[in-house]
């Protein structure tokens, strides 16, 4: 798995022109069933991949938490909501709480969430390509290619089974 995550970023990147073309035309041409297709792909991705074997998304990139994942993860933790931000969350450039850091403080040796049962909602939905109404995220999906080994699969895929 190593070795993929580390090839990974050049894949994306010598994809990236002919990724963009693709989600371009995508949008303004949108086919019917494509929800119905990505969920099917989405699925078929993630019975073949196990993201306890790569973890890259907590690694690299740090989700972004809403008021109700503050909410829900501080009083898992038992803490009260201010005393999490104070110790595990910042403010970004577009002003959205995210971690103050990364690898991901709540991943643990075994690449597994301590928080998983609370995680917040970008955690539970990455890489998004599961969701409808997919072509509005085609940035996202640009991005999380290069981070997300199922995710590059699942394009692939996709430009095989819906030619545009």
């Amino acid at each position: 798995m190593k070795h993929i995550i580390n090839a990974l970023p050049k894949e994306a990147k010598d994809k990236h022109i002919e990724n963009k073309k693709y989600f371009d035309k995508l949008k303004k041409k949108t086919p019917k069933n494509l929800d119905y297709i990505m969920q099917e792909i989405h699925e078929s991705e993630f019975k073949k991949t196990n993201c306890l074997q790569c973890a890259n998304c907590c690694k690299t990139t740090g989700p972004l938490f809403t008021t109700a994942d503050i909410e829900r993860v501080s009083k898992h933790l038992k803490q009260k909501q201010q005393q999490f931000i104070s110790q595990f969350l910042k403010i970004d450039e577009d002003q959205d709480y995210v971690l103050q850091s990364v690898p991901c403080t709540f991943l643990d040796n075994e690449n597994a969430c301590s928080i998983y049962e609370v995680r917040p909602k970008a955690c539970r939905e990455f890489p998004h390509t599961g969701r409808k109404k997919f072509q509005q995220i085609s940035d996202l999906t640009l991005k999380n290619v290069a981070i997300c080994p199922a995710a590059f699969n699942i394009v692939e895929e996709m430009k095989k089974r819906l030619p545009l």
